[in-house]
C-alpha cells in the first residue's frame, strides 16, 4: 500500500495555523449585555464571541449554545447578564504560528473543536477550527502522488535557501582574497561560492520553503552541514596543490580541516598557520563564523515554530522572540563584536588587522582556528582578558545578547541557565588554577576555552597532569549555554533535566510525554558523547601510538566541538582516519540527537 497519502497527511500538518485561521472573529468586553451580544452573533453570522476585559487580552469564549443554556428567561435575564456571567473560562488557545498537528492535540486533550489564535504580543487574530483541519486532512489524501513528496520538497527548499545563503556570505573572503591579489586562494573560494548559489537555486527551483517537523528538520541541518564542509574544502585542495600529497591524502586533510571549520570543532591539521596564504587563513577563521552562526540559524529556521522542540526548548531561553527582530540583532551585535575584539587586539599592539578579524571571527565563534601559530604568545595580559571575554561571549545565549539590548537583561529563565553557566565556570576556574602548575592566567584562559569549546590554546595539552585533563574534559562535555556558538551537552539541558527529575519525585505532578522524551533524550546524550569519545580515543591510541589519556583527551575535543588539542591528530594521520574524525565533528555539532532524530523520529514526538 502506497505512503503517499501519509507522507502527505504528515505534512500538512506541519502547516502553521495562520494559513488556515479564521480571520473574522467577534471580540466583545466582559461587560457587553447578553442581549447585545446575541443581537452581534445574528448580524455576524458567526457562532461564537471571544470575551476580553479592559486590555483587550481574551479571558473567555461564549457561543450562541451558551446564550440559549445559560440564559432561561431572555426577557428578564438578558438585559442584565453579561459575558462575563456566562462566558467559560479559562480560555484555551494557540499560538497563530503552531502548527495543525499541534491544534488537533490541543483539541483533543480538552474536548473542544476550535481553538482561538494568538499572535506573539497574545492578540487574538483567528480562530482554527477542528473542521477545517478536517478539511485539509481530506484534501491531502485526495491528492495525487507527485514525483517529489511535500516532505522532501520542503527539505530541498529549506536546503537552497541555506545554501545560498551561506554561498553570499563566503563572498566576503572571496573578495579580499582579490583585493589581496591571492589569485589562488580566490578561485577556490569563488568556486565553491558559485558551487552553494548554483546549488541553492537548483534545490529551490524543486523545493518549497515550509515548516518541518523534527525529523525533517534533523535531516536538514545535517544536509547543510556536510554540503557546506564538502564545498568548502574546495579552496583546500588549490592551497594544498604544492604538496608533495596524493589526491586522497589531499581531500582527506581538506575535508578534515572543512569540518573543523564549519562545525567549530577548530582542531588544526597546520602547525603553522602562518604559512599559509593570508586571505585563506581568514577564509578558515570565516567558515567557523558562518559555521557557529548558520548552526543556530538553521535550529531555529527549522524547527521554529515547532513546538516538540522540548529537547532544544533552551535555544528559544526566557520570552518568545519574534525570529526576523532575533536575526537582525543578532546579526548586528555579533558584528559589532569582531569589529570591537579586532580593534581592541590593534590598540594592544596587534598591528595585522586581518589577522585580528581573523581571530576575532575565531573567537567569537567559539572555533579555535589561528591566523598564525605564535598569535597567542607573549600576549599583553590586556588582550588575554579580550579573547577571554569574547569567547565567553561566544558561548552566550544568543537570546543573553538580545535581551542585553533589548533592555531585559534580567529574564528570569534565561539569567538561570547564565548563572549556573557562571558557577561552573568559576568552580572549574579555581581548581584548575590549584592543580596545573600553569601561571594563573593561561589557567584561566585554558578553562574559559575548554568551557566555551572555543579550542584557543597557545601550546599542546599533552603535558597536562590527570586533573587538570579531567577537568578541561568535563568542561568541554558541559559546554556553553543553549542556543549560543558553543558545543557539547549544554547547560539548559542539565537545568532541564534536574528540574524533571524533581518532578517525577513530587506525586502531584506526572511527566508528559514529551517531557519523558526529553528525558530520554538528555540520558542519551549523557550517555552518547563519553561513550563515543572513548570509543574514538582507544582507536586514536592504538593507530597513533599516543597515551590513552590524551587520546581520549583529543577525541573529546573532537565530539564536543572543543578544539583543544593534545597534538594526538596530525598531518601524518592515515586518510580514511581523518575522514571519520571530521564525520565526528559533524556529529557532534548536531549534538548527536539529531542523527538519533533521523533514524528514530518518534524520539521528537
Amino acid at each position: 500500500m502506497s505512503t503517499a497519502p501519509e507522507r502527505s497527511v504528515s505534512y500538512v500538518l506541519t502547516k502553521p495555523v495562520s494559513d488556515y485561521m479564521t480571520l473574522d472573529v467577534l471580540m466583545l468586553d466582559q461587560n457587553t449585555p447578553t442581549r447585545e451580544a446575541a443581537r452581534m452573533l445574528q448580524h455576524k453570522e458567526t457562532d461564537d464571541i471571544i470575551v476580553t476585559n479592559e486590555a483587550n487580552e481574551p479571558i473567555g469564549i461564549v457561543t450562541d449554545e451558551d446564550i440559549i443554556s445559560k440564559v432561561s428567561d431572555a426577557k428578564i435575564n438578558a438585559e442584565t447578564t453579561r459575558l462575563k456571567d456566562i462566558m467559560t473560562t479559562p480560555l484555551i488557545t494557540i499560538q497563530e504560528s503552531a502548527t495543525l498537528q499541534e491544534a488537533l492535540h490541543i483539541m483533543r486533550d480538552h474536548k473542544i473543536r476550535k481553538l482561538p489564535a494568538l499572535d506573539k504580543n497574545n492578540f487574538v487574530v483567528g480562530m482554527i477550527f477542528q473542521v477545517t483541519i478536517a478539511n485539509v486532512i481530506r484534501d491531502a489524501t485526495a491528492t495525487q502522488p507527485r514525483l517529489l513528496s511535500p516532505p522532501v520538497k520542503a527539505i530541498l527548499g529549506n536546503l537552497g535557501f541555506v545554501l545560498q545563503f551561506s554561498g553570499v556570505l563566503l563572498l566576503v573572503p572571496a573578495i579580499l582574497a582579490t583585493i589581496l591579489n591571492d589569485t589562488v586562494t580566490a578561485t577556490g573560494i569563488f568556486i565553491t561560492t558559485v558551487l552553494l548559489l548554483v546549488t541553492g537555486f537548483f534545490l529551490n527551483s524543486y523545493g518549497e520553503k515550509a515548516s518541518l517537523n523534527l525529523q525533517q528538520a534533523s535531516i536538514l541541518v545535517f544536509s547543510s552541514l556536510f554540503i557546506l564542509t564538502l564545498f568548502g574544502t574546495i579552496p583546500y585542495f588549490y592551497v594544498l596543490q604544492y604538496e608533495n600529497l596524493s589526491p586522497v591524502e589531499t581531500f582527506a586533510n581538506g575535508f578534515f580541516s572543512s569540518a573543523a571549520g564549519f562545525s567549530t570543532g577548530g582542531i588544526s591539521l597546520f602547525d603553522k598557520p602562518e604559512e599559509l596564504p593570508q586571505s585563506f587563513t581568514f577564509y578558515r577563521s570565516f567558515t567557523q563564523l558562518v559555521g557557529g552562526m548558520s548552526f543556530i540559524y538553521l535550529v531555529i529556521t527549522a524547527f521554529y515554530p515547532e513546538s516538540k522542540l522540548q529537547a532544544m526548548r533552551g535555544f528559544i531561553s526566557g520570552r518568545t522572540l519574534h525570529m526576523r527582530e532575533l536575526f537582525g540583532t543578532i546579526t548586528v551585535i555579533f558584528t559589532l563584536y569582531i569589529v570591537i575584539v579586532a580593534l581592541l587586539l590593534y590598540f594592544f599592539g596587534e598591528r595585522n588587522l586581518i589577522d585580528n578579524f581573523s581571530l576575532a571571527m575565531s573567537t567569537l565563534a567559539t572555533g579555535g582556528f589561528l591566523p598564525n601559530s605564535t598569535i597567542l604568545v607573549d600576549l599583553l595580559w590586556q588582550e588575554y582578558i579580550v579573547l577571554i571575554a569574547a569567547m565567553i561571549l561566544g558561548a552566550l545565549p544568543f537570546t543573553f545578547h538580545y535581551a542585553f539590548v533589548r533592555k531585559r537583561f534580567l529574564a528570569p529563565k534565561l539569567g538561570k541557565e547564565v548563572i549556573t553557566y557562571f558557577a561552573v565556570l568559576g568552580g572549574a576556574i579555581v581548581l584548575f588554577v590549584s592543580t596545573s602548575g600553569i601561571d594563573p592566567l593561561d589557567s584561566v584562559f585554558y578553562t574559559v576555552s575548554a568551557s566555551t569549546t572555543a579550542g584557543l590554546q597557545i601550546t599542546s595539552l599533552e603535558s597536562l597532569n590527570s586533573v587538570s585533563h579531567t577537568i578541561l574534559i568535563l568542561l568541554m562535555f558541559i559546554g556553553g549555554c543553549g542556543f549560543s556558538t558553543a558545543g557539547g551537552i549544554k547547560i539548559f539541558r542539565f537545568i532541564h533535566m534536574k528540574q524533571f527529575l524533581s518532578k517525577r519525585k513530587s506525586k502531584e505532578h506526572e511527566l508528559t510525554q514529551s517531557e519523558k522524551n526529553e528525558t530520554k533524550t538528555i540520558i542519551i546524550m549523557l550517555i552518547m558523547f563519553p561513550l563515543l569519545a572513548g570509543i574514538t580515543g582507544i582507536y586514536l591510541s592504538g593507530e597513533t601510538g599516543a597515551s590513552l589519556e590524551n587520546s581520549f583527551f583529543e577525541a573529546t575535543g573532537i565530539i564536543t566541538t572543543g578544539g583543544l588539542s593534545a597534538n594526538v591528530i596530525t598531518m601524518e594521520l592515515e586518510p580514511s582516519t581523518k575522514m571519520a574524525m571530521a564525520f565526528l565533528m559533524i556529529f557532534g555539532r548536531l549534538e548527536i540527537i539529531a542523527i538519533i532524530y533521523i533514524f528514530r523520529p518518534q524520539m521528537a514526538k
